[in-house]
């Protein structure tokens, strides 16, 4: 048998090869980062053509590392960027546009149109989903609309849609040369146009959103044996086997399998998810419900899900656009040269916030300034930010699930981050534990192809891997907690409605 198993990891700065073993320890890893595209104010693209490039590369690069050969993998999984949308021609495999990303916010006035008629949750019953900027829905009918002539090739069924995993794995497949074109459940229950208890495209959403269901992919489970790989050369014949969206990844590398498990990805945005079992749990608190994984033939399990569209991307900025930190591992130091944000709150709603508030027309506002305030004490907010959005999140899914989190099981690339860990635990009040296999994305998505294969026996096996690294616990006074936590939502609330 094939001695490692591998995942691409596609997100939103950057695209990764990772080899595991079967431990779930890496053996080689490559990472390369593609460009952010803003075009207009709001706008975010991506370049298809430079991930698939950057996707070949990075695989080529971490095969080489260790002088891995196609039958040292079992099989290869996919984890990828959720609600980016992009349009390629079936004949020629070229893309028709820029992908456009889940950040972007271009289709803010399509929600208000379309909230006219059974108002923001018009479709949440089906789908899970209120009507949003974020999701992949009015996104596809904005390149429909707005790419000339590509209607008319739609309804021809020249053109193909899909969210970056469905590209990847045509790609992967032959592309114009026998490519598949297919999805996986949590992928597709990100679009808005998926039931969420037939799991299957729904044709009085498609029919109100004008979608052409031909240009849709099959939707299959996250664990399968999907198609052999036939690009690039160095994973020529192994098996694609697993697809999750990148949360629910993390969710199943974080081995969150029982009900009442949750866990939070600190990337570009932020995500908590908690498992709640085959039971979709339709949320009252402004949350999202989400399909967390299909394991072959095997009954969906469903989640609720927070999103925060600004976390790490916070970061990103101050050190991109402000120039206050020359690298992102920067910011915890300039963080820790004051004691306190010094009164400065900082609302990082760049395209509207996303749960619980569901506020397309809120902007980014910093609060609290004086003269007394310094770059220390906006970087301690920018951290800051991203745990006051957390709570923010968690107190609304633990109304809805009516569960009490006993720990936060964390991941992504801030939680390194020392400092804001330690605040996360504060204003939590509750422990925070990382585990000491951080890329818990693409091993969620090297489990899944590794299950569908036999490579891993089951659940059990993988849990057996995952180990604490280190935890955090909650240190703040009450009275301390609960007056930034009231101060944060007077922020909140200054940057709601900035937009109209």
């Amino acid at each position: 048998m094939a001695e490692f198993i591998g995942a691409i990891d596609q997100g939103t700065t950057s695209t990764r090869f990772i080899v595991f073993d079967r431990s779930g320890r890496i053996v080689a890893l490559a990472q390369k980062e593609h460009r952010q595209i803003f075009p207009q104010p709001g706008w975010v693209e991506h370049d298809p053509e430079e991930i698939w490039r950057n996707t070949q590369d990075v695989i080529a690069a971490a095969m080489a590392q260790k002088s891995l050969r196609s039958g040292d993998l079992a099989a290869i999984g996919i984890t990828n960027q959720r609600e980016t949308s992009l349009l390629w021609d079936r004949r020629t495999g070229a893309p028709l546009g820029n992908a456009i990303v889940w950040q972007d916010a271009r289709v803010a006035d399509a929600v208000a149109e379309f909230s006219l008629d059974g108002g923001q949750d018009r479709f949440r019953a089906k789908t899970g989903l209120p009507l949003s900027t974020y999701f992949s829905s009015l996104k596809i009918l904005w390149l429909l609309e707005n790419i000339p002539d590509v209607r008319a090739q739609a309804e021809a069924g020249d053109v193909l849609f899909g969210t970056v995993d469905s590209f990847l794995v045509w790609k992967l497949s032959g592309s114009a040369r026998g490519g598949i074109h297919v999805t996986d459940v949590t992928n597709a229950s990100r679009t808005q146009l998926m039931n969420l208890e037939t799991l299957d495209w729904d044709a009085e959403i498609l029919a109100a959103f004008g979608i052409p269901r031909a240009i849709l992919p099959e939707i299959r489970s996250s664990s399968e044996h999907f198609a052999e790989a036939r690009e690039p050369a160095a994973i020529r014949g192994v098996a694609i086997a697993g697809i999750l969206g990148d949360q629910q990844a993390a969710l199943v590398g974080q081995t969150c399998f029982a009900p009442g498990e949750a866990k939070n990805t600190y990337g570009t945005g932020c995500f908590l998810l908690l498992n709640t079992g085959e039971r979709a749990v339709a949320s009252t608190h402004g949350l999202l419900t989400t399909v967390a994984y299909k394991f072959g033939g095997k009954p969906a399990c469903y989640a609720l899900e927070g999103s925060v569209a600004i976390a790490g991307a916070l970061v990103q900025w101050l050190r991109d656009n402000l120039g206050l930190i020359a690298d992102s591992g920067e910011i915890e130091k300039l963080a820790r040269s004051v004691t306190d944000n010094g009164g400065v709150y900082f609302v990082p709603a760049f395209s509207g916030l996303y749960a619980p508030h569901w506020k397309p027309g809120a902007r980014g506002v910093i609060a609290g300034l004086t003269h007394y305030a310094h770059k220390g004490h906006l970087a301690r907010a920018v951290l800051e930010a991203t745990a006051f959005q957390t709570r923010d999140v968690l107190d609304a899914m633990e109304k809805d699930s009516r569960i009490r989190l006993e720990v936060l099981r964390v991941d992504g690339g801030m939680v390194e981050n020392n400092l804001l860990m330690q605040f996360q635990a504060d204003i939590l009040n509750r422990p925070v534990v990382r585990p000491a296999n951080k890329e818990t994305t693409a091993l969620g998505a090297a489990y899944a192809a590794g299950l569908a294969v036999g490579y891993f026996a089951g659940a059990e096996e993988l849990r057996a891997n995952w180990s604490v690294d280190r935890s955090w616990q909650p240190a703040m006074e009450d009275s301390e907690r609960e007056e930034l936590y009231r101060l944060w939502h007077r922020a909140v609330s200054k940057s709601f409605g900035w937009t109209e």
